[in-house]
């Protein structure tokens, strides 16, 4: 019997299993699973429309809960021109205008307390709390001393009224006298200064403050 095929392969010059898989080559090259496409394929051949309706959606939203959010505002502004802080310091620095004469015609000019040596102790630890904190704070620049300050300065203003007003005649009042002058006041005035911003301090000025330390303010 003759090999026809065989004869054929070999008058093509090639085997016959070779010529096979030529032929089966663009077969499964056609019937092939194509690979799965990478994320960023994915996105690129997306379609147009996926993209710009998830984008649009959230401003649709967003202009819709506008008016809402437009109207709460609103009446938040229309609380706050009701009922302003200037409103009601005004309206309680206005009632203590009476209390005054009310104090005045009622309370009597002596009396005996308790707790007086913890009242002044009081006072006086306070007084020594602004003073230090105001120190290491301006020292670190730190502009929230001049909270502190201002703060300590009405501290003493008040330690000084109430020295002056409370001691009896005599050597106990010029002591009181002395001290409100030569020490209260000008530590008061001070503070104040600290704390309406005169003797600013920068970088340049204090060479310990570092650039982590540098005032906010020039």
């Amino acid at each position: 019997m003759t090999d026809t095929g065989g004869g054929a392969d070999k008058a093509d010059g090639m085997p016959g299993n070779e010529r096979a898989r030529k032929e089966i080559r663009p077969m499964t090259a056609l019937y092939a699973t194509p690979p799965a496409a990478t994320p960023a394929a994915a996105r690129a051949t997306a379609p147009a429309t996926g993209p710009a309706t998830v984008r649009t959606a959230p401003s649709a939203r967003l202009r819709r809960a506008r008016p809402v959010r437009r109207a709460r505002l609103l009446r938040h502004a229309r609380r706050g021109r009701l009922i302003r802080p200037e409103s009601v310091l005004l309206a309680s620095g206005a009632a203590l205008v009476p209390w005054l004469y009310v104090l005045a015609r009622t309370v009597p000019s002596t009396a005996q307390v308790g707790h007086w040596n913890a009242a002044w102790v009081g006072l006086d630890a306070l007084e020594a709390l602004g003073l230090l904190s105001t120190a290491a704070l301006r020292r670190r620049g730190d502009d929230r001393h001049r909270l502190t300050a201002a703060a300590t300065g009405a501290l003493l203003v008040v330690d000084a009224w109430f020295d002056t007003v409370t001691a009896a005649p005599g050597g106990e009042l010029a002591v009181a006298v002395a001290m409100a002058a030569c020490a209260e006041l000008p530590l008061a005035a001070l503070c104040t200064a600290l704390a309406l911003g005169r003797g600013q301090r920068t970088v340049r000025d204090n060479p310990r403050l570092t650039p982590a330390r540098r005032p906010t303010t020039e």
